[in-house]
């Protein structure tokens, strides 16, 4: 079968770490650390792939501007004292590298900062990987299309060529504004009506399923 894409573009948590209780629970914590209505699970779930500080804005509306510092500063103390025991979802390494070997351009779009992405391609072992990355503190937040313009422009890859798999409504949004097809990943933070809402050219509901689907129609 003729290659659809050159390039594959990939969000990070919740996509290929499994790390979206472990934010849920962070945002929670920190919440609770500086007096603040504590989000319910759906609410902190929504914000998983946005910039920090527009999730901030999402998850704790009340919160005044010069106070973000102390919340970013409570989450990540609550991510950072667990995110060395989290995991990649099965087969997910074994994917990556039978991707990078087949000779696809691989990418990583995602609302981490630069500091936690690149801690976590070195924990994860992925690193050597992916040829390019683009994070929150370096480009707008999603659904803004910056990211995968700069990755576009980088690896010169025209949009019709790329495609970005996202657990979030915010990947898929991102995907549509920069004019690039979308793959869904339902086993992540967001819901599958939601999802399907932005007509991804397809959905998977579990990793298996992620590497089935990229082996056949990518």
């Amino acid at each position: 079968m003729a290659r659809r894409f050159e390039l594959l573009v990939f969000d990070w948590d919740g996509t290929l770490l499994d790390s979206a209780a472990a934010i849920v629970a962070a945002i929670k914590a920190a919440c609770r650390d500086l007096g603040l209505p504590t989000p319910d699970d759906e609410r902190a779930r929504h914000v998983i792939g946005l910039g920090l500080h527009d999730a901030l804005r999402h998850v704790s509306p009340a919160l005044p501007e010069e106070r973000y510092p102390q919340m970013v500063a409570r989450y990540r103390h609550h991510y950072l004292s667990h995110d060395h025991e989290l995991q990649l979802f099965a087969g997910v390494a074994e994917l990556i590298g039978e991707l990078a070997e087949a000779g696809y351009l691989l990418a990583v779009a995602t609302g981490k900062s630069r500091l936690g992405l690149d801690r976590s391609l070195r924990m994860s072992g992925l690193g050597r990987y992916f040829h390019a990355s683009r994070c929150a503190d370096e480009c707008f937040s999603k659904p803004h299309p910056q990211m995968l313009e700069e990755l576009l422009a980088e690896l010169s890859i025209d949009a019709g060529r790329a495609l970005m798999i996202g657990d979030t409504t915010h990947d898929l949004q991102m995907a549509r504004n920069a004019g690039v097809a979308s793959l869904a990943v339902a086993y992540g933070a967001h819901p599958a009506v939601a999802l399907d809402a932005l007509q991804p050219l397809g959905r998977v509901r579990t990793p298996g399923e992620l590497s089935a689907w990229l082996r056949t129609h990518a």
